[in-house]
């Protein structure tokens, strides 16, 4: 039998166990994406991970890096230039989650392996310029 756990809450999120509350942090489309990039290229203007992200809105962009921002996730850097420019980065807390998102590529290549029977394509990301 399994036994039902208590609500818990931290930083205004109410959650039953540690699963939920990781979800509520990094789930939904863009978040894992959001923090991959950030994990492989360390720092990312805010342009080029736009272009990075194929069909995501400046709006929904600006959105989710605001809730990382806000779990302590990323950093946000502003330079007092003109133009204006922003960075975004990992913090350690963010880093520490890279490691499971290696291991969510790696099932998703498996998973890819076993049911288009080969892997169809590595990592395609192609190099988007800053030039912002």
């Amino acid at each position: 039998m399994i036994r039902r756990c208590d609500v818990k809450e931290v930083d205004g999120r109410s959650y039953r166990c540690f699963f939920e509350l990781t979800m509520q942090v990094i789930g939904g489309k863009w978040k894992p994406v959001i923090l991959y990039h950030l994990s492989q290229a360390k720092v990312l203007r805010f342009g080029v991970l736009q272009k990075t992200l194929h069909g995501i809105t400046q709006r929904m962009l600006t959105k989710q890096l605001r809730e990382l921002e806000a779990d302590k996730l990323v950093t946000r850097t502003a330079y007092n230039e003109v133009p204006p420019r922003v960075e975004y980065s990992l913090t350690e807390l963010g880093e520490s989650l890279i490691p499971i998102f290696l291991e969510m590529k790696q099932w998703g290549i498996r998973y890819e392996e076993q049911i288009a029977g080969e892997v169809i394509t590595g990592d395609t990301y192609e190099s988007v310029e800053d030039s912002e």
